[in-house]
């Protein structure tokens, strides 16, 4: 049976994209200093203005004006031609501590406070479910939609800062909807690329260098055919983007962030949160279960949900799905990957060095699938212990 399975991903020049490399950048600027700081941190933009507020408890001296306006100028938003102006706009900032009600339960586990605590102590920082996924359809073991768009608004970037294309600006979207037959992709049916622009290029010749430039230098040319339809700028013109085309808000780009909609999101955005928060910390634990357990052979596809308690350490569940492709059930292998990882907050730090600034470079083209960063939730360093454990 064939079907058509679409994903998007976005430019780091996208307002939403914008404010989470903001919030981020903020996040790495403060745990280089206090790596104990607790950070909740949102960025909104729009027409000249930058807007940061939320909840950070740090020890660290930092200047947020000067980090935002050093990501804006790191984007491409350096003047004002492009729509926005690192130097010129204004920086609005609204900062308080983290709840003492919030940071009780953090410091201290339900578990700790009834006589059963170690050195994993911190109690999770919200209640919520977070979903990992992984599938065989691309090398790192991503849906192959998503890895796509990363790809294309990857080379988009490249090929504007490198000067391959110096009439783009920083912002940018991308899209590919991939022909399956059955849960086997075999064609790239659709692409879509919309960039902003100077304002005298002519919409032919974009067309023509982002064909030749993004497209046929990132998708196989086997996925390729005469039926493949290309849209690119499909409105005709792009000139005005950025926060002066649209307002940006941080999290508002969550399955941008993760599968591209292929895999669950349990709705916690990521940008801008240190590691006690779960939003992020188990979302990328449960990536980091789902790619080694397809990573062991035992599935094709995996998908894993993680649910919390405000306050408490554990998970309060172990959700594991492997679609119908694995011989073992799903309850035997979440009660594997139990006695094999430990899903505590505070552990799941540790495993992973989470306290470090290695938040910013994940704020565009996916925090899932990023082996080129070398983040350690993408390691299948537990794949084989599994295929072992299941084999008892």
């Amino acid at each position: 049976m064939k079907k058509l399975f679409t994903s998007e991903s976005v430019t780091e020049g996208h307002p939403d994209k914008i404010c989470d490399k903001i919030s981020d950048s903020i996040l790495d600027a403060i745990l280089a200093q206090d790596p104990m700081s607790r950070v909740a941190c949102e960025t909104t933009a729009t027409t000249g203005i930058i807007s940061v507020m939320g909840e950070i408890t740090t020890d660290a001296v930092v200047k947020y004006d000067d980090i935002i306006r050093e990501t804006l100028r790191e984007i491409g938003y350096d003047r004002a031609k492009y729509g926005f102006d690192c130097d010129t706009c204004a920086v609005i900032s609204s900062i308080h501590s983290q709840s003492p009600d919030i940071a009780m339960g953090v410091d201290r586990s339900l578990e700790a406070k009834n006589g059963d605590g170690d050195k994993y102590d911190t109690g999770a920082g919200d209640q919520g479910m977070m979903f990992g996924f992984a599938c065989d359809e691309t090398p790192e073991l991503m849906p192959l939609p998503i890895s796509l768009a990363h790809k294309l608004a990857k080379k988009l970037t490249e090929v504007r800062k490198n000067g391959t294309l110096p009439y783009l600006r920083a912002d940018g979207k991308t899209q590919v909807s991939i022909e399956y037959d059955g849960d086997t992709p075999v064609r790239v049916d659709t692409i879509v690329i919309s960039s902003q622009h100077d304002p005298e290029v002519t919409q032919d010749k974009i067309r023509k260098d982002i064909i030749a430039n993004v497209i046929e230098t990132t998708v196989d040319e086997k996925l390729l055919d005469e039926n493949t339809k290309i849209y690119v700028n499909p409105t005709g013109r792009f000139v005005i983007g950025g926060p002066q085309g649209d307002s940006g808000l941080t999290g508002r780009k969550i399955i941008v962030d993760t599968y591209g909609g292929y895999g669950r999101h349990g709705g916690g955005a990521f940008s801008g949160k240190d590691p006690t928060k779960v939003d992020r910390t188990a979302a990328y634990a449960a990536r980091y279960i789902a790619k080694n357990v397809v990573a062991s052979g035992i599935a094709k596809k995996c998908e894993v949900q993680l649910a919390y308690a405000i306050g408490v350490a554990r998970p309060v569940s172990v959700m594991v799905d492997t679609f119908g492709t694995s011989v073992y059930s799903n309850e035997t292998i979440a009660d594997a990957i139990v006695d094999l990882v430990d899903l505590r907050p505070a552990a799941i730090i540790e495993r992973f060095d989470l306290r470090k600034p290695i938040y910013a470079q994940l704020a565009a083209y996916g925090h899932m699938g990023r082996e080129d960063l070398g983040v350690a939730w993408e390691k299948t360093d537990i794949a084989s212990d599994i295929k072992k454990a299941l084999a008892k």
